[in-house]
């Protein structure tokens, strides 16, 4: 609408509400106009934009993914404390001396099946029921499933070792312990990192779906989004945990291509 060649503008109050006085039409109807004539009103609404502001779902979407990474992290690293000694009872090749050291490795075989036998989600369950809601719960759980799963993939790497270094310091007079820190232990750092980076990933990539039975991390926030319909903060957790998954994919490979 236009007032005297001008553009009619009105400030609107605290409510956001405002009232003006307009003449129909504003411009003189000419002589051929015939019939009914409509006329309309316009109202186009300007206001001044601050600067950027980080909403809500995004703020809780960071904190909740960073304490994801913190967990699968911890996993990983009590998961390869405790697996190292494991795998060494698990290897067929060093445990063949005696009926004892034969029994041990079956003994630890099995206990390793079963406890990978079951799934992450259960376990996050069952460290509920013990030490309550939590991120310490899914670390507990990841933690178990992370040594039965290193555990395996240590011991056969240590089986499928070269048996000439091994031989040779036996030769010598050593040990059993000088044996696996002179002849076992170099064949086995590099399928040790590859392992382990595997295993990050993968507990990282866990923790997601940990937390969504009540074991932390962003998992626990992205359930609560999809109960509550709220499915444009839903989108902004799980573009969070592609994003994260795809940058520790890279991550890692990084650290594969420095060690391996």
């Amino acid at each position: 609408m236009r007032q005297e060649g001008e553009y009619i503008t009105v400030q609107t109050d605290d409510q956001g509400a405002f009232q003006a006085e307009v003449i129909m039409p504003y411009r003189l109807v000419p002589p051929s106009a015939q019939g009914r004539q409509m006329h309309r009103i316009e109202a186009r609404q300007a206001a001044e934009m601050g600067p950027v502001v980080i909403g809500e779902p995004l703020r809780l979407a960071v904190g909740r993914m960073v304490e994801t990474i913190f967990m699968g992290m911890m996993a990983t690293f009590f998961g390869i404390i405790l697996a190292i000694p494991v795998s060494f009872l698990a290897a067929r090749n060093l445990m063949s001396g005696s009926i004892f050291t034969v029994f041990i490795y079956y003994l630890t075989r099995t206990i390793m099946n079963i406890v990978r036998s079951i799934e992450p989600m259960i376990w996050a369950i069952i460290a509920l029921i013990v030490v309550g809601l939590g991120p310490f719960a899914g670390i507990l759980a990841l933690t178990i499933h992370s040594v039965a799963a290193l555990g395996k993939l240590y011991s056969e790497a240590i089986e499928s070792i070269d048996p000439g270094p091994i031989e040779a310091i036996q030769a010598t007079g050593a040990t059993g312990l000088q044996t696996i820190m002179y002849a076992v232990v170099p064949q086995m750092i590099p399928p040790f990192v590859s392992f382990s980076i595997y295993r990050w990933d993968i507990n990282v990539r866990m923790s997601t779906i940990i937390g969504m039975v009540g074991g932390g991390g962003i998992g626990f926030l992205l359930i609560q989004y999809m109960r509550l319909l709220d499915y444009r903060s839903a989108g902004v957790a799980v573009w969070f945990i592609a994003i994260t998954v795809a940058i520790l994919d890279n991550v890692s490979a990084e650290i594969r291509k420095r060690f391996v």
